[in-house]
């Protein structure tokens, strides 16, 4: 049984935490009353997956004066149970409240930015003593707290969700995509009137196309690209990322491609989802 309590000052980064733990598969709970981290405990028995829970200064305020002497009794009967706390300089803290335009937690109280944080540093001092894993979020981007907390928990092998998609160009390009080809150049088979009906999955337009050189070419330079590039992408820690492949009406040319781009790449990057937006759907 698996639990990571994630705290720390405000502006530090904690949601970011919390969602990186949510993407490696956490049941993550943010801002949950620290009276009620023994019902959780009880009740993560039922819940296949590990929990991450948030604890700010506003959870404090909602009880539990004796929160140390609770995550204490909490890690006596579940040894795994574990503290991350997040920190960052108080030029930081002040830096991305003026920049969110944000309001501290503690402002309500009367105290001005530089004084609501220090008063923060010094409630949650005692969770900083007891915590497993402290990051310092001071000087790292969004990218970097997230590898933090992975290098912390040993990750090496979580995986992005890859899609490659076809689309036509006449029906908008895809919201989603985060690298587009146009394939537009490639011979067209809707201007052969024996093989308008068909798509780029049925054997009569991949007979077709697959006579082009310019067709295994760039079949050939696209693959070495993105198996190339791709890792790179993944690196940033991306839970998904989009391939588009566009012709103008998406049915024949980019359908073809994509079909064998992902049908190349599965070696390298594993289950490859395909995705045709403007072909019907298969039943």
């Amino acid at each position: 049984m698996s639990m990571i309590i994630v705290s720390g000052l405000s502006g530090a980064g904690k949601t970011v935490a919390l969602h990186a733990l949510e993407d490696l598969g956490y049941y993550c709970i943010d801002n949950l009353p620290v009276s009620l981290l023994p019902a959780l405990f009880e009740e993560q028995k039922r819940i296949t997956q590990p929990v991450a829970v948030g604890i700010d200064i506003r959870s404090q305020y909602e009880g539990a004066k004796d929160l140390i002497q609770m995550i204490k009794q909490l890690k006596e009967k579940a040894p795994r149970t574990q503290i991350l706390y997040l920190s960052a300089s108080n030029e930081a803290l002040i830096k991305r409240f003026s920049e969110s335009r944000r309001k501290h937690p503690l402002s309500d109280t009367g105290l001005s930015l530089p004084e609501a944080i220090a008063k923060e540093q010094h409630l949650l001092s005692p969770l900083m003593v007891d915590a497993d894993f402290q990051i310092d979020s001071s000087a790292t981007n969004i990218y970097e707290l997230k590898s933090r907390i992975r290098e912390w928990l040993n990750v090496k092998d979580a995986k992005t969700f890859l899609t490659i998609e076809s689309f036509g160009f006449k029906h908008g390009v895809p919201v989603d995509a985060d690298l587009m080809f146009d394939v537009r150049f490639l011979p067209n088979p809707y201007w052969e009137a024996e093989l308008r009906a068909f798509t780029g999955r049925d054997a009569e337009i991949q007979d077709y196309l697959g006579q082009f050189d310019e067709c295994e070419r760039f079949i050939a330079d696209t693959s070495v690209y993105l198996s190339r590039w791709l890792p790179t992408y993944f690196n940033s820690y991306r839970s998904y990322l989009t391939v588009g492949i566009g012709c103008t009406g998406g049915k024949h040319r980019s359908v073809y491609i994509t079909e064998k781009l992902a049908k190349r790449l599965e070696e390298q990057f594993g289950l490859i989802h395909v995705r045709h937006r403007d072909l019907p759907a298969v039943i």
